[in-house]
């Protein structure tokens, strides 16, 4: 089967799918220990995992992704302590991120020509890495406030290699340029911002808006523009609510990176179109 025929068969393209998302259980099971041992400086191999009310290991087969606690009816085998459903909501939601970033990778749509596999495979790699990142960093900040180093400055070495790769099998050099001028601007804006008004914005949001900005503008100007702007929208649109809510005040701390990430997402899967769109609507494409 040759690389065209491979990327455009709907059988093998769907069955990648729902291997991607089945992977992507797997690692939203990891990514429960990452959101809990990281920002404790805890190691992330040993020991493992235990009951925290009880401390005994958790068997293997009480381990699988959302079947487990499916199975165990959210307790404890050995003491009966609930265990939060927040464990398996994290697993399948990151299955169904896995399988949606996939299924935008191989569709026509999604950022290289679908015959050329090898670039494919490549971006694949990338985004399914900061879609699994994107979720240990959401629920990190929701938790600490904090956007850990250790998360955040290996991206920029994985993110830049697997682009690069991507962009070498593409024969696209000018996303590279384009990538590496996003990187540096979101940075520089964040950057400006942090300096400007300290208590609104940290150095984990500085850092982390470089990524982004390298991601979002790999794909093109239209998703950096508007994944950068979404975050301010999302981020606006919930400190409203809350606000209306009575749950915060004005002067409450708000985490940003969860709506960074999620304005990024927008940029990346609905970016090129809607700034497209935007440009049609008033005559300029």
């Amino acid at each position: 089967m040759t690389a065209l025929a491979l990327a455009a068969d709907p059988v093998v393209a769907a069955t990648i799918i729902v291997l991607a998302g089945v992977l992507g259980l797997l690692i939203g099971s990891f990514l429960n220990v990452v959101v809990w041992r990281l920002p404790r400086k805890e190691s992330l191999s040993h020991p493992g995992s235990a009951c925290p009310k009880c401390g005994h290991p958790i068997r293997w087969y009480d381990n699988l992704p959302v079947i487990s606690w499916l199975a165990l009816r959210g307790r404890c085998r050995d003491c009966g302590e609930p265990i939060s459903p927040r464990y398996p909501l994290v697993e399948a939601l990151t299955g169904l991120f896995f399988a949606g970033v996939t299924a935008w990778v191989l569709s026509p749509i999604g950022p290289v020509p679908p015959h050329a596999l090898p670039a494919q495979l490549a971006t694949l790699a990338a985004f399914l890495y900061l879609a699994a990142i994107s979720v240990a960093l959401t629920l990190i900040d929701l938790d600490t406030h904090t956007l850990p180093n250790r998360l955040v400055l290996p991206a920029y070495v994985v993110g830049a290699v697997l682009l690069f790769i991507a962009s070498v099998f593409a024969g696209d050099w000018a996303a590279l340029l384009r990538a590496a001028i996003g990187m540096a601007a979101m940075f520089a804006a964040y950057l400006v911002m942090a300096l400007a008004y300290p208590g609104g914005m940290g150095l984990g949001d500085v850092k982390l808006a470089g990524v982004l900005g390298l991601y979002l503008a790999w794909i093109g100007w239209g998703a950096l523009l508007v994944g950068a702007f979404a975050a301010f929208v999302l981020g606006g649109l919930f400190s409203i609510v809350l606000l209306a809510l009575r749950r915060v005040n004005r002067k409450s701390g708000i985490p940003f990176g969860p709506w960074m990430l999620g304005g990024a997402w927008v940029g990346i899967f609905m970016g090129e179109i809607l700034w497209q769109s935007y440009l049609s609507l008033f005559g300029l494409a």
